[in-house]
């Protein structure tokens, strides 16, 4: 009885069991054929990137074009030489081969080459001639793909508005890397397969996703005006044996920027070199990179300076403006003004008497400026200084766009308003001083400098118009129409004669300031003009840091801007003749 019942009950255990098994292997068959029916790709995939090796193909950057349609910033094929070590057959070979075609040390080569790695670089940039040899040698594990190396024709022209890229042609500074987006492209890949030991499959072959080449970018800056800009820029600080040279030419109707040069230049194909006498033995990482962020350094935009009288215009279009003075106003100069305990100077240390404003203006009179700025009030002279934009950055299309460094308000004394009527004790960029004037004799209208016109593809198709804001109303028509009148007559007449281009009606100002700390001896002689003054189709400011000798701008700065406008006035076609 008892032996039936423990036959029984291993029957039960039996079946249980078999039952559990049965269910197990069912739902192991279940999930086998999901796996194999619904999940094949998934894993097929996986499988198949277990034996793929990727290598990227560079997209060719896009081209920058100057004004004219000539090409500023190429590209040139070069090779990057690399390494499979699973698939090296002969070690010996390919170091002897790779060190001596590509000039590398055997012990740098052979470290590279014995590495377990899934790929490794030996050298990148190599020129493609070099790159084609090693490629013949038909060396088992060697890779040579083909790569692009920026490329700049004109070599340092306009070096410090193009800027450069880094070694994954990535932009550094400059327009590269403002407009990186449409200049960059898409990378492609190479796709090889292997067996389980890391050696390429040949009957597989291989696969490519093709790269998509960048989009070229169209400047206004004309390469044409930027060399001769350069040119007398050179000339200018050789002459004066001055620290550095900067010159812009603009549209003030537009904004569209024709040139900016800042000499010393420096070699857009050889970034990281240098100035020649400059000494790089013995340097720090540290220092060779802040000696190399100051060769970069874009002054028209980068740096604030006291712009002195050139800013005179703008306290004068604020007092028109406001109505606390005409061109009518006399004042009378007997060689320095009193704010306050302080003796503020004229220039001419006899004083110039008796004169109306634009009398005051030609003669870049101190202490008539003084008098309109204290006209005018701390409150209003900075609400014009809001209304100008000059509180504003330019919104240029480059980096770094260094803004004013002003008072605030309640700091405005009666002396600091003084000062700041006639350009000192505070700063501003050489962009923002042309930028404004420009404002203040197109009619009233800021706009927004920029050198990018229109981004299109390789075979010319427009991709994108670019546009910038526009301010309409800075001052009235009136009121711009008697600053060109009044800055024609400073040219005419005035302290800036030395602007003067025979045949064509020039407006400007001259401005000599000294720099800080006062005293130090070191100035900033400058000139800002324009033409035609009746209907200015271009403007152009030249500044001269730390001259020597001589350093008035009428005598140093404005023969700058006046050999620059006879040439390129007649180049631009515009005509004027008055005579």
């Amino acid at each position: 009885m008892q032996e039936a019942k423990n036959k029984t009950y291993i029957r039960k255990k039996i079946v249980v069991v078999f039952f559990l098994c049965a269910g197990l292997l069912t739902l192991l068959f279940v999930r086998l054929l999901y796996l194999m029916v619904f999940e094949s790709v998934y894993y097929s995939g996986l499988a198949q990137r277990l034996h793929e090796r990727e290598r990227s193909i560079k997209a060719a950057r896009g081209r920058i074009l100057d004004a004219n349609g000539a090409v500023i910033a190429d590209n040139r094929t070069v090779c990057t030489v690399s390494v499979i070590h699973n698939q090296v057959k002969d070690k010996e070979r390919v170091v002897e081969v790779l060190c001596s075609e590509l000039g590398l040390s055997e012990e740098f080569v052979t470290q590279r080459v014995e590495k377990y790695s899934a790929i490794e670089r030996i050298k990148s940039n190599v020129d493609k001639e070099t790159g084609d040899r090693i490629r013949e040698y038909n060396l088992d594990g060697v890779k040579v793909d083909e790569d692009y190396k920026r490329y700049y024709p004109y070599d340092s022209l306009a070096s410090k508005v193009l800027g450069f890229t880094g070694a994954d042609n990535q932009g550094i500074i400059g327009l590269e890397v403002i407009y990186e987006e449409y200049l960059k492209g898409m990378e492609g890949t190479i796709l090889t397969v292997t067996d389980a030991k890391g050696v390429e499959v040949s009957e597989a072959g291989e696969s490519r996703i093709e790269p998509v080449n960048g989009n070229d970018l169209y400047l206004s800056l004309d390469m044409n005006i930027q060399s001769y800009a350069t040119q007398l820029a050179y000339q200018a600080m050789e002459t004066k044996q001055a620290d550095s040279v900067s010159i812009l030419v603009m549209n003030p109707q537009n904004g569209e920027l024709l040139a900016m040069v800042n000499v010393p230049e420096f070699d857009l194909n050889n970034p990281y070199e240098l100035p020649a006498d400059t000494s790089s033995e013995g340097l720090s990482s540290e220092k060779k990179q802040e000696l190399l962020n100051r060769m970069w350094r874009n002054g028209c935009i980068n740096d604030t300076y006291e712009p002195g009288s050139t800013f005179k215009i703008i306290t004068a279009a604020a007092g028109l403006e406001e109505g606390v003075v005409t061109p009518e106003s006399t004042f009378s100069c007997p060689g320095f003004v009193m704010v306050e305990d302080r003796k503020i100077r004229c220039h001419k240390v006899g004083g110039h008497g008796g004169q109306n404003f634009i009398q005051a203006t030609m003669n870049s009179c101190n202490p008539a400026f003084v008098t309109v700025g204290l006209r005018l009030g701390a409150e209003s002279y900075y609400r014009y200084f809001k209304q100008f934009g000059l509180l504003n950055k330019t919104g240029i299309d480059l980096p770094g766009e260094a803004g004013t460094i002003m008072h605030k308000l309640e700091n405005i004394g009666m002396v600091e308003l003084a000062t700041i009527s006639f350009g000192q004790s505070f700063q501003i960029t050489p962009i923002q001083l042309l930028t404004t004037v420009s404002s203040i004799i197109n009619g009233g209208n800021r706009v927004t400098p920029h050198f990018g016109v229109k981004v299109a593809d390789s075979e010319g198709n427009l991709v994108s118009e670019l546009n910038y804001p526009v301010t309409e109303g800075i001052v009235s028509e009136q009121t711009s129409e008697t600053m060109r009148m009044m800055l024609e007559m400073v040219v005419a007449e005035g302290g800036g004669k030395n602007g003067q281009v025979e045949g064509y009606r020039i407006g400007g100002k001259t401005a000599t300031s000294q720099t800080l700390p006062r005293g130090s001896g070191k100035y900033i002689s400058s000139f800002l003009g324009f033409a035609p003054a009746d209907d200015p189709q271009v403007i152009a400011v030249a500044i001269i840091n730390n001259p020597q000798g001589t350093y008035y701008g009428g005598q140093i700065a404005a023969p700058v801007v006046r050999q620059l406008f006879e040439n390129i006035l007649p180049y631009l076609d515009i005509m004027d003749y008055n005579g």
